[in-house]
Order: C-alpha cells, then sequence, then structure tokens
C-alpha cells in the first residue's frame, strides 16, 4: 500500500489523477537515484540561469548545456525530501542551447520516451522584444480519460502549441500570480490518497495539513507532462495567494486570532510557507541573492536543512517585518517588481495595511532606483489594486466599518461581512492603495518616467482591463490594471453576473452611497474598464519592445487551444 511519495514500497508507477509519473517506479535503493519532480527552469539573465529539481535521495546534480555551459549542485534535505538549485553558468546572449540533467552521472532529464522538444534556456540579446505570460488560479488538471470539470488548462494549452511549433513565440518569462496549489480544494485523487495517511473526518479534513501534503499537491501540478516540459524550458517567476495556505488569508487580525484556535493551524501554516520557499521562492532569486540568503545557507551547510527553514516560516508568522518575500527583477528594459500581498499585511485595525513599513519602504526604492534603466514598469501582486467600482467601494466602506467609524456594532457587522464576502483586496487597506497611487504618480511624474505602468494580478477568477487617472493629473503615462484569472478554475455564475454588474454605472451610484455611509476619503485616482470581464480559463501576455508595449488576451476554446479574445497596445513608444 502507497502511504505516501516518500519512501516508496511498490514496484509499480504511482498516479496522479489518471496520468502515470515514469520517473517514479523504483524501490528506493542506495544505488538508484530517480528525478521525482522538476526540472524547473527558473531565474534567467544575461550569462546564468537556476535550474530547480527534487531528486530521491542526496546526491550531485547536474546541468549540461549543448554549447557547454553548465552547472552542479549537492542536493540539501528539507523534510525526507532532497533538492537542489543549480546555477548554469557560461550562457551567452542570443543563443538557445538545449541542456540535460544528471544526478550522480545518470541522465535523468530529458525523460526517455518523451514526446517534446528537447528543453532550452533561451538568452535573449540585448535590445530583443520581451514578452511576458501571466495568470493565476491554477487548480490540478484532472485525469487525461476525464472529463474537465473546470474546462481546459490554459497553461496546458500554451505548452501544446509550443511544443508542437518550436518556432511558435514564446514567453521569456512566465509569471504565476498565486495560487499555484490549493491547500483547501484538494483534487478526488489527492484525498483519496490523505484518506490513506489519516482520519479525514477530524480537521483539517480533505485539506492538506502538513508539509508531506503540500509536496503531494506539487507533485500532483507539476508532474503533468505538459505542465512539466513547459516549465522546464521557460523561466518562471512566482507568488503565492491566499490558496496557497488557505481561502481568504491574512483577511484581518480577528480571522488570525480564530485561526491560531485551532489545533491545526499551525503546522499547517509553517508547512505552507516552508513548501513555498522551497518549491516557489528560492526559484525567483538570482545566484547572488541566494549567496547573501542566511537560509539558504544554512539548509545547504547541514545534513537536514528542515529546522532552518522551519524557523524562517516561524519568522514570517510571527516577525513578518523581518521576511521579504517580495523580489525585483528586471528583464532587459522591463522592470518587475514583484510585492508579496499576503504574507507582508499588519492586521492590527490602527495600522492596517497591504504592507508592513519594511516592505513598503523597500517597494519605493525598487521603483524609483536607475528609473533610466528601464522602459516599462510591471507590479505584480496576486490581489488587484484597480477594481470594479462597487467592489471597491464595499471594501473601502467596509473597512471604514471595521475601523469603528460606526460604532461598535457596525464594526462587528463588518468584520462579519468582510470573511463572508472576501472583501480583503488593496481597497480594503485605503491608506496602502492610496500609497501605491502616490508612488506611481511620483514613478510617472519623473523626467525619466517609464512608457508604462502595468499592475499585474489575478485572484478574482475573470479577466479584465482598467486604466487609471489621476485627478491631479498626473501622471503622464498610461497606468493600467491587467488582472489574468484563473489558469485553471471557474467562477460561479451568480459571481459572473456581480462582476459585470459592479463596473455598471448603477453599482457606481450604489458604491457611492456605501462609500458616504462610511465616511470614506475619495481615492486619489479614478478608472475605467477598457476591457472584459472575460471568463474562462485564460493568459495574458505583454510584449514589449523599446517603449512599446502590447496587451494579448487568450482564452482556452472547446478544442483545448489558446485562441485570441483581446489585444491592445497599452504604448506606442
Amino acid at each position: 500500500m502507497v502511504r505516501g511519495l516518500k519512501g516508496l514500497s511498490v514496484a509499480e508507477p504511482v498516479r496522479f489523477n489518471g496520468r502515470f509519473n515514469r520517473t517514479v517506479r523504483h524501490r528506493r535503493s542506495a544505488t538508484v537515484v530517480e528525478l521525482r519532480l522538476g526540472p524547473l527552469l527558473r531565474y534567467t539573465d544575461s550569462s546564468c540561469a537556476t535550474v530547480w529539481v527534487e531528486a530521491s535521495r542526496p546526491c550531485v546534480a547536474q546541468v549540461r548545456c549543448s554549447n557547454g555551459a553548465g552547472g552542479t549542485a549537492p542536493t540539501f534535505q528539507v523534510a525526507g525530501h532532497h533538492y537542489a538549485l543549480v546555477t548554469v553558468t557560461g550562457l551567452e546572449p542570443g543563443t538557445a542551447p538545449s541542456y540535460e540533467v544528471f544526478l550522480d552521472d545518470t541522465r535523468v532529464w530529458p525523460l526517455l520516451d518523451s514526446p517534446f522538444p528537447a528543453s532550452v534556456i533561451r538568452v535573449p540579446a540585448a535590445g530583443d522584444t520581451v514578452r511576458i505570460t501571466f495568470g493565476s488560479c491554477r487548480w490540478a488538471t484532472p485525469p487525461a480519460d476525464g472529463k474537465d470539470p473546470v474546462g481546459a488548462d490554459a497553461l496546458d494549452s500554451l505548452a501544446k502549441r509550443l511544443a508542437a511549433d518550436t518556432d511558435a513565440q514564446r514567453p521569456d518569462v512566465l509569471l504565476l500570480l498565486g495560487d499555484q496549489v490549493y491547500a483547501d480544494e484538494t483534487s478526488e485523487a489527492t484525498q483519496s490518497w490523505l484518506a490513506e495517511r489519516r482520519d479525514l473526518r477530524q480537521p483539517p479534513g480533505s485539506q492538506v495539513a502538513d508539509y508531506e501534503e503540500y509536496c503531494r499537491l506539487y507533485h500532483e501540478s507539476w508532474l503533468d507532462p505538459g505542465i512539466r516540459w513547459l516549465l522546464s524550458t521557460v523561466p518562471s517567476y512566482m507568488i503565492f495567494d491566499d490558496h496557497d495556505i488557505v481561502d481568504d488569508w491574512n483577511t484581518s487580525a480577528a480571522w488570525l486570532a480564530d485561526m491560531r484556535a485551532t489545533h491545526w493551524w499551525q503546522e499547517r501554516l509553517l508547512s505552507g510557507l516552508m513548501s513555498y520557499w522551497v518549491h516557489q521562492h528560492l526559484g525567483n532569486l538570482s545566484p547572488a541573492e541566494l549567496a547573501a540568503d542566511p537560509t539558504y545557507t544554512a539548509v545547504r551547510a547541514t545534513p537536514d536543512g528542515t529546522d532552518a527553514v522551519r524557523v524562517l516560516a516561524g519568522k514570517a508568522d510571527t516577525e513578518p517585518a523581518s521576511v521579504r518575500f517580495s523580489y525585483r527583477r528586471d528583464v532587459g528594459r522591463v522592470r518587475l517588481v514583484m510585492v508579496d500581498s499576503r504574507a507582508a499585511r499588519v492586521l492590527q485595525e490602527d495600522r492596517r495595511a497591504m504592507l508592513d513599513p519594511g516592505t513598503a519602504d523597500w517597494l519605493r526604492e525598487q521603483v524609483l532606483t536607475d528609473g533610466d534603466a528601464y522602459d516599462h514598469l510591471l507590479i505584480g501582486s496576486s490581489l488587484p489594486w484597480l477594481l470594479p467600482h462597487l467592489v471597491h467601494d464595499a471594501e473601502a466602506w467596509d473597512a471604514a466599518l471595521c475601523a469603528g467609524v460606526r460604532g461598535r456594532r457596525w464594526a462587528r457587522f463588518g468584520e462579519r461581512l468582510r470573511r463572508g464576502l472576501d472583501l480583503e483586496h488593496w481597497a480594503a487597506f485605503p491608506r496602502s492603495f492610496a500609497d501605491l497611487a502616490g508612488l506611481i504618480a511620483e514613478v510617472g511624474s519623473r523626467p525619466d518616467a517609464p512608457a508604462s505602468v502595468s499592475v499585474l494580478s489575478g485572484d478574482v477568477h475573470h479577466g479584465y482591463l482598467a486604466q487609471a487617472s489621476w485627478r491631479s493629473g498626473e501622471p503622464g503615462l498610461p497606468v493600467v490594471q491587467l488582472t489574468c484569472s484563473p489558469v485553471h478554475n471557474s467562477v460561479p455564475l451568480s459571481m459572473r453576473i456581480g462582476f459585470r454588474f459592479g463596473w455598471s454605472a448603477p453599482a457606481r451610484l450604489v458604491g457611492r452611497l456605501l462609500a458616504r455611509h462610511g465616511r470614506c476619503p475619495r481615492p486619489p485616482v479614478s478608472w475605467r474598464k477598457k476591457g472584459g470581464p472575460w471568463f474562462g480559463n485564460q493568459l495574458m501576455t505583454l510584449t514589449m519592445r523599446g517603449r512599446s508595449a502590447r496587451l494579448r488576451l487568450e482564452r482556452t476554446g472547446k478544442d483545448a487551444s489558446l485562441r485570441p479574445v483581446h489585444a491592445r497596445t497599452l504604448a506606442s513608444g
């Protein structure tokens, strides 16, 4: 009987949602080493890249490129699992060498029976067009022979397109904006696996409870053959959102107090943050940042790094200002600043903020430093900054009620409403909303202002384009909210109707009445919907060359292929 992926005691392949993982099928021994997960191509620049893998036992991982570039790294251990992040050096701009992965000199990638093209590390040349494809909310892909309850997976569709035509335009970066795994909405296959480990009648029931169960989610999601190949050949950057931990994670101080009162929450949170650090966060960092990271140093210096990662996760819970999951990447002349809008929150009602002061200062520094070094600024936040008008006003109103502007009874009502309707986006943190507006205005008013500013988000299970304008007349450049969600999920009809209504003129009137009742200040920006709302599994792509920028939205059709839905020029340069 299979008790887990670690320490297999069976000789048959392991099934994930009906798909066989051909790389995990032998009894573990001292002489056999296998590639359990990956490779994932993560950080890339003009001369180096990082490749992430999970192996079946301690070993040395090696990446060998067709042009002689490569790198090696010993595995490190966390909770009985063995990982390596290999820094590949010797890359040259304008090249795209293929690569292989070896574990203790045994070639494990590409798979012997792989139907996919070779994995490559593409290094753009200076001045090349930059293409960034993004989206969020990807629920595990269902069985290949079963009916997909939420439609075709947009990432699977992208993988099929690129695999079928190696000359097709491919993203330079795949940006995953949250909910890479769903810890609180597991598949039937995972629930069956969980039931063999523990009693699902006890909390947290069919949700994941510990690190091993989180690993199951990543295996289920990333071992899908198309996704596995796509992540091996297109560089990816990631950030978490609530479902990576639990729905509405860090909604409020009262919510957090209630969760901490349960017996299962602490292990769930620590395991979620630990697995995020291992599977997602490390790959976001450059080799220089990795070298300066004390936790990464500690993990690699000991036979078992579990305690070091657990300490980091504990600090992220109790001292969030001491841990930073936000990061910055420059891709050509495009600056991407990814902001942690979940763990970095300040939840006390009298100091409530989307970002703690240290993260807010860090964000300011990243967007204002070397402004002449980039032509386009992308601010990544899993949660949208600009929402449908009614939703924005409802969140601002509710935040005012919770802060006590109408007394204790209204404050209690506001807290119930906040949790019941998921009112916890940027608008629910009014000072942070205004601060971000002020920062973007400052960027746009500088002599070295970029050609465009885009806030990239997901979370809300539909897509839209909204353009902002400042009541003061600044800035003099296009500022847009680009929301793309889901990659593979769904939204009830009632919410579709609500989102459509939220942009309407009657909804704006209702919103103004709510804002007046909450004595909410007028927001410093106004915005109008320029596209959407779009529903269904989708991806957005920003194509930037020089000071021009163009947006394309694609959605999966009945034949599971990606079809263009909307295209628009954001900046003409």
